[in-house]
């Protein structure tokens, strides 16, 4: 029922929904969270679906019914993984526990860069062999040595972060810790020429889902026409760098005039970690490694709240 309702209050209609999930397998996907848990994606795209450590059931157990009050209380206008549904399953007495949360990144938008930012820099840079991935996760220090920022504009910058920051307040109260924030960039021309290239060719372009459902397909895409009022089958109608903001509702646009003509996707990712006494030991451990003013990932909720927002204020203009 909870779940029901979270579905209800992000405005997800519990018939597209089972559509996204069932009419089709799920896209499976090549990149591992960091505890070797699995991601996979609606085949539409709309949904991923991770599966999780029964830690992180008890975790998820533990904070659900204040995440619920929190999302009635904001509307569901929120930076904050939409949590819509929690399942076991159970294969030859082996049980697996998955989590299903709406696709940060868009169902039709290809992503062509990404970055998982803590606010931390200490060890906080891809490796090489996440950088020979098609499409790396890149992190706080590779984002700070490119020198760039996020030109969403003064209005949308507020909004962006009026919610930030209500979302980290939120967080610290639950003593969570060890979040990121997700950004996805899509490149408007960069978009247009691959779909000219596509074209040129005469094939059809797909881009695989990643991780977290990054890449999307070009052109029109969506669940099945008779799903009730299901808004991805106007994908055709939308001209280059244009979403659905029901869909698509992590996706802010580069402000006018701004370097580069850009659509962002950022969320909140990761937020089952509890400060507990094992990342306290690992607090202590690093503190003595790094020195105590080293901006070190494993610290205390209030501590990580206030040094992710400073951060995240400081990349957007």
């Amino acid at each position: 029922m909870v779940f029901r309702n979270l579905r209800e209050r992000f405005s997800i209609d519990d018939q597209d929904y089972q559509n996204s999930l069932t009419r089709s397998a799920p896209l499976n996907s090549d990149s591992q969270g960091r505890f070797g848990n699995r991601f996979l994606s609606s085949y539409d795209h709309r949904f991923v679906i991770k599966t999780v450590s029964s830690e992180d059931i008890a975790e998820m157990h533990n904070i659900l019914k204040k995440y619920h009050q929190f999302i009635v209380e904001c509307h569901g206008n929120t930076l904050l993984p939409q949590f819509l549904g929690m399942y076991r399953l159970t294969v030859d007495g082996v049980e697996t526990y998955m989590v299903v949360t709406r696709n940060v990144f868009s169902h039709r938008l290809t992503v062509h860069r990404k970055y998982d930012l803590k606010g931390s820099t200490v060890s906080r840079e891809a490796s090489d062999k996440e950088k020979a991935k098609e499409l790396p996760t890149f992190k706080d220090n590779d984002f700070l040595n490119e020198g760039h920022k996020l030109q969403i504009g003064d209005d949308n910058k507020k909004l962006f972060l009026d919610k930030l920051k209500r979302d980290v307040e939120f967080l610290a109260t639950l003593k969570i810790m060890d979040y990121s924030l997700l950004v996805g960039i899509h490149d408007v021309e960069r978009a247009e020429q691959e779909e000219m290239d596509v074209e040129a060719g005469g094939e059809e372009d797909e881009y695989e889902a990643d991780g977290m459902g990054g890449g999307a397909l070009t052109g029109s895409f969506g669940t099945p026409p008779d799903s009730p009022g299901n808004p991805l089958n106007c994908g055709g109608f939308f001209g280059p760098g244009e979403f659905d903001p029901s869909v698509d509702v992590y996706a802010i646009k580069s402000q006018e005039g701004a370097v580069k003509k850009e659509v962002y996707f950022m969320a909140i990712i990761d937020i089952l970690t509890h400060y507990d006494a094992k990342k306290k030991a690992a607090h202590a451990a690093k503190t003595v490694k790094h020195g105590a003013g080293a901006e070190i990932s494993t610290v205390n909720p209030e501590q990580y709240s206030k040094r992710f927002y400073e951060f995240m204020s400081n990349i957007l203009s």
